[in-house]
């Protein structure tokens, strides 16, 4: 499947390609892809089912791989790549099948392992919404809040809203990931356990409870190179709690092109 993908910085060397998590674009890690993009080419994407990609009935680990694979393939064939909670999965389940792919990866607060929790009372409040004669995005913001609460949730939420259209439509596929939720917060079966042998940083938010010893002891045993450090303040969208600290150590890890 052919992904929705912009491209700053440089037009030669190495990629850094960026993958967002649940719900996200590609546009969620602009902050990080504009500090990247001083000195090295960076490419941010939209998921299928998220964003402008195209929908799809599978939205397993496999496909979102698969996709990843394609693109990478289209930017020459290897790219340095970091992917947040849903997209780091992804990224790790392209570094166990496609390592060739990969120079160094990083994953940004998740383990390759299966989750107890469910997002799907998010769907289920997104799918509840009146979408009628909606034109502002602070009506919008009203009707959300019926049922969701944080205000920045449902400002990271409202991104995935097109008001351009009549009615108003929401660009993720949430009948799909509604339907995959436990393969999105689970950890595939089917993936060959091959290890990954080159470098990997695993940044997890000091904050954050994704990152425990069972996932820490599942890093250790899929990628033997991997570092994991936790940064101060963060929750699990690190990426949002501190972009500075988070763009500052991949410009560190990855270094030039």
């Amino acid at each position: 499947m052919k992904l929705q993908h912009d491209i700053t910085g440089p037009d030669t060397g190495l990629p850094v390609l960026l993958v967002h998590g649940l719900f996200g674009q590609g546009r969620n890690l602009g902050a990080i892809a504009r500090r990247l993009a001083d000195t090295r080419r960076v490419v941010t994407v939209d998921l299928r089912n998220h964003g402008d990609s195209p929908h799809s009935d599978d939205n397993s680990y496999a496909a979102l791989a698969g996709d990843l694979a394609e693109l990478i393939e289209e930017l020459g064939g290897k790219v340095d790549l970091a992917g947040h909670s849903m997209g780091g999965k992804a990224s790790m389940v392209l570094a166990q099948t496609r390592p060739e792919l990969l120079r160094k990866l990083a994953v940004l607060d998740i383990a390759p392992i299966a989750y107890a929790h469910s997002q799907n009372h998010l769907v289920e409040a997104m799918q509840a919404m009146d979408l009628t004669g909606l034109d502002r995005r602070s009506t919008a913001n009203h009707r959300l809040a019926e049922r969701i609460e944080a205000p920045g949730l449902r400002a990271f939420l409202l991104q995935s809203l097109d008001l351009k259209t009549d009615p108003a439509r929401w660009r993720l596929n949430l009948p799909v990931l509604h339907e995959q939720m436990c393969d999105v917060t689970g950890w595939p079966d089917d993936v060959p356990r091959q290890k990954f042998g080159g470098p990997a940083l695993f940044v997890a938010g000091a904050e954050s409870d994704y990152v425990d010893p069972a996932g820490e002891a599942a890093i250790r045993a899929y990628f033997p190179q991997g570092r994991i450090i936790r940064l101060k303040g963060a929750g699990h969208w690190l990426h949002a709690d501190a972009p500075q600290a988070v763009a500052d150590t991949l410009i560190a890890f990855f270094g030039a092109a």
